[in-house]
């Protein structure tokens, strides 16, 4: 690691800077071709901008596939960043061209969405894949589909079919041209599968939800160690009082709950001995349970500020949505032109339409807002009929559906599936006569995630931007919008449901007495339009208004920690003017809000006998907090705080077991303990704070040397924090860890706005921002963005891996609007042509 991750090496000569910073990307003659590079400095205060200018090349490559679907023939410019750009004469060939070109550029990451949503994963790759396959089915959306596609947008279904066929167009292709299949296909010996437009809906399993895994937490560490002890776990906001439920006895609910449920969310694993039909080990219940609760909640952050504090004169917005970093990205950006819409941004390319971007008049961007959507109810199951449970004083038969799972080098295997009036049965404990079930709005028609983009991708104002995101379901999203006549405004929205006699926070009862009583208006929840500061964003942390009406709507109590809201108030605060670059600046800050407030309690103390302990104690006192691949003070203050002190804090609170189930537990609560410490520390609080301060340094020191050696001073933060995107395929095949990418050094970490997400083991990032975007509300032209490592799937194309280095440094690209400046960038041209 030490020789490969020094930073992101650029392969072409330095970008030139102009006077201004920046360049601006215009349109300049036909014959003048150019190429346009974004350089993003943050190593200093300001940001640097960079126009480098190729020579005149020949004319665009083209390429032409016959297209059926397709009413009339339609036209795709692939940039050189690896953006398609969709031109068609209507709205349905649009998609029809969209649904093509994604399965050109992302077909086998497509295809195994699908296969793993539908439950088909065994039909090819044996039988360690078939309970997954069952576990997918439990969560496939079974309601009624003239329901489910009134839902959306009025032309949503029209618009699903045109992708879908465009999809199977490209599909058919292969079948025809088998060079064209992504090398995954042929590695596993199958072909992709043609796609019916119902599986865009009934595939749910992919959205981001809460709080299912929380509410089974919580139940098991108030077994362990009682109600006051889960607020180590996760601080509750607004401020709240957990209780258990009325009839519910925590301890029943048992570790291994969840099984399916993380079964069925969790990505597809490819071993060598899967592969060869060897079931994996199961997971012990604490293992699944801890599975559970080790789920990343990868958060985001968006912000925007009106015309009136921008130095161009017109809104600015940015957004970067959090995910699991992953080969290939899971985002993907798009371009697309019709009459009626003429729109660009990111989505995921399983999906039509774009969720994130902007179009000719407004521009938006999205964070997870922490509704809680989820609950599970525990049953008493009837001794003399299993499958009954009780329900409002008698006994109610579970709906029970039997399924077919094809298995490669099987027979047909037969699955039941159960169901209760709540959803899915998740657990069942004869022994004990009971089961448990999910209550999921994600199951609710309307829900498929991000699916309601495409209503607000086509709005030209507020108003019919918030009309739009009434057809929103899920995932609960903070959305927020921008125009180009320089207004910002900010809109929660989702699927909220009504408990009226409880707070969602821990499982149920499922005997009649806790039910939903429908889903709150959008009306009802909290916007703003030109705040009067100017500025607004979001960073998933609790955001609702002071006003004592929201918090009685109880639509969460769980949400992502304040560090990155913090620093955000920090940057925006004030009345300075912002310009692209600033905003580029503040998406990729690295200023650790948590590590301001720690590092004080530091101050105070006097200097260690240790000499190593003591020079680490001087390092975290004068660091500026800055988490850059420079610093030796991130590294020694992620592994001091992280991987010591909030641990050693949780094991001095509570007793043993709730610690081992409870780990490093809320920041915000350690932090509070630290700061204002009381007798749960013991008889002396301050005193033994100040020792489990110490005490963490000198582990850090020990597991430091143990790490990098005694030198402290190459303890940097860039030697060890760094990013490696591993295939799926890598560890069953010769070739396939050639598609590996990375590793690169990356700064940031768990803490600041540009967020990294690392594991403890060997601080590799799990999660972050691999799609960012900037825009200058209508002076499109201006706007930037980001992606990794590459807009294409496909380990042979130049566009598999292009943007890592960029993305790794903080440097964006161009992300082109306008005709003129897309011809001078192209590098192919993709005509689709209609049937005769």
């Amino acid at each position: 690691m030490n020789e490969i991750c020094r930073g992101a090496s650029r392969r072409q000569s330095k970008p030139r800077l102009n006077g201004r910073g920046y360049e601006r990307l215009v349109a300049a003659p036909i014959k003048a071709r150019f190429v346009a590079r974004l350089s993003v400095g943050l190593a200093c205060a300001c940001s640097a901008f960079a126009v480098t200018w190729a020579a005149e090349r020949p004319e665009i490559p083209t390429v032409r596939h016959p297209v059926a679907g397709l009413t009339r023939n339609a036209e795709i410019l692939v940039d050189r960043w690896g953006v398609p750009h969709i031109y068609a004469t209507n709205t349905p060939d649009v998609y029809c061209a969209q649904g093509f070109n994604a399965a050109r550029d992302r077909l086998w990451q497509i295809d195994l969405w699908r296969k793993r949503g539908r439950g088909e994963l065994a039909r090819d790759f044996g039988p360690a894949y078939a309970e997954q396959d069952r576990a997918a089915r439990l969560f496939l959306f079974r309601g009624d589909m003239h329901a489910e596609w009134i839902a959306y947008a009025s032309d949503a279904k029209r618009i699903v079919e045109s992708f879908v066929a465009g999809v199977n167009a490209y599909v058919r292709l292969t079948r025809e041209r088998p060079e064209l299949l992504p090398p995954e296909f042929k590695l596993l010996g199958y072909a992709p599968e043609l796609w019916e437009p119902a599986d865009i809906v009934r595939i749910r399993s992919h959205g981001l939800a809460s709080n299912l895994a929380s509410e089974v937490a919580r139940a098991r560490t108030v077994t362990l160690a009682g109600l006051p002890a889960d607020a180590f776990r996760r601080a509750l906001e607004p401020a709240w009082q957990a209780r258990v439920p009325e009839g519910l006895d925590a301890a029943v609910v048992p570790d291994q709950v969840l099984r399916l449920y993380n079964l069925a969310r969790d990505p597809v694993e490819f071993t060598a001995a899967k592969l060869k039909g060897e079931a994996p080990p199961v997971r012990t219940g604490a293992a699944e349970l801890q599975a559970a609760i080790d789920r990343p909640a990868y958060a985001s952050n968006n912000f925007a500020v009106m015309a009136r504090r921008s130095t161009t004169g017109h809104a600015l917005l940015a957004n970067d949505p959090h995910r699991a970093h992953g080969v290939p990205s899971l985002r993907y950006f798009a371009h697309l032109s019709a009459p009626g819409i003429d729109a660009i941004g990111a989505g995921e390319p399983f999906l039509p339409g774009v969720s994130l971007g902007h179009n000719r008049t407004i521009a938006f961007g999205l964070t997870i807002f922490a509704i809680d959507q989820e609950d599970l109810y525990v049953y008493e199951t009837n001794p003399a009929a299993p499958d009954e449970y009780r329900y409002a004083g008698r006994w109610e038969p579970m709906r029970l559906r039997s399924e077919t799972i094809e298995v490669r080098g099987e027979s047909l295997r037969r699955v039941t599936l159960k169901f209760t009036r709540h959803g899915p049965v998740l657990f069942e404990d004869p022994a004990q006569h009971r089961a448990f079930a999910a209550r999921l709005a994600w199951l609710e028609p309307g829900a498929v995630p991000y699916l309601s983009s495409l209503e607000y991708l086509r709005a030209g104002n507020w108003d019919e931007f918030l009309a739009a995101l009434n057809r929103h379901g899920t995932p609960p999203l903070n959305y927020l919008y921008a125009d180009t006549a320089g207004n910002i405004g900010w809109a929660p929205s989702g699927l909220a449901p009504i408990r009226p006699n409880w707070d969602g926070l821990m499982p149920v009862p499922g005997d009649g007495r806790y039910e939903w009583a429908g889903f709150r208006s959008m009306d009802e929840l909290p916007r703003t339009f030109n705040p009067p500061a100017g500025w607004f964003g979001t960073a998933n942390a609790m955001n609702l208004p002071p006003d004592p009406r929201f918090s009685a709507l109880k639509l969460s109590f769980e949400w992502a920690d304040p560090a990155r809201a913090l620093r955000l108030q920090q940057i925006f605060g004030g009345d300075r003017s912002f310009s692209v670059q600033d905003l580029i600046a503040a998406q990729t800050d690295v200023t650790n809000t948590t590590a301001q407030r720690a590092t004080q309690l530091l101050q105070p103390l006097a200097t260690p006998p240790d000499a190593a302990v003591a020079a680490v104690l001087n390092t975290l006192r004068t660091w500026d907090h800055r988490s850059v691949r420079e610093s030796v003070g991130a590294t020694v203050f992620n592994v001091w705080f992280h991987a010591h002190l909030r641990a050693a804090v949780v094991a001095r609170v509570l007793p043993p077991a709730a610690a081992a189930l409870v780990k490093n537990g809320s920041t915000a609560n350690i932090l509070g303990l630290l700061e204002h410490p009381d007798a749960r520390l013991g008889p002396n609080p301050p005193q033994a704070r100040d020792e489990l301060l110490l005490v963490a340094l000198r582990q850090t020191v020990a597991d430091l040397t143990a790490r990098l050696g005694p030198d402290q001073a190459t303890w940097t933060w860039g030697r060890v924090h760094h990013a490696r995107f591993e295939h799926p395929l890598a560890r069953v095949a010769a070739d396939a860890p050639a598609w590996n990418v990375g590793p690169l050094s990356k700064a940031g970490d768990d803490d600041t706005v540009g967020r990294s997400t690392w594991r403890p083991g060997d601080f590799r990032l799990v999660g972050g921002a691999s799609a960012r975007f900037v825009t200058d509300v209508g002076d499109w032209g201006n706007t930037w963005a980001n992606n990794t490592p590459g807009q294409s799937g496909d380990p042979g194309s130049p566009h598999y891996r292009d943007l890592f280095a960029d993305w790794a440094g903080d440097k964006y690209f161009p992300l082109l609007f306008e005709r003129t400046a897309i011809e001078q960038a192209a590098e192919q041209r993709i005509i689709l042509e209609a049937p005769r």
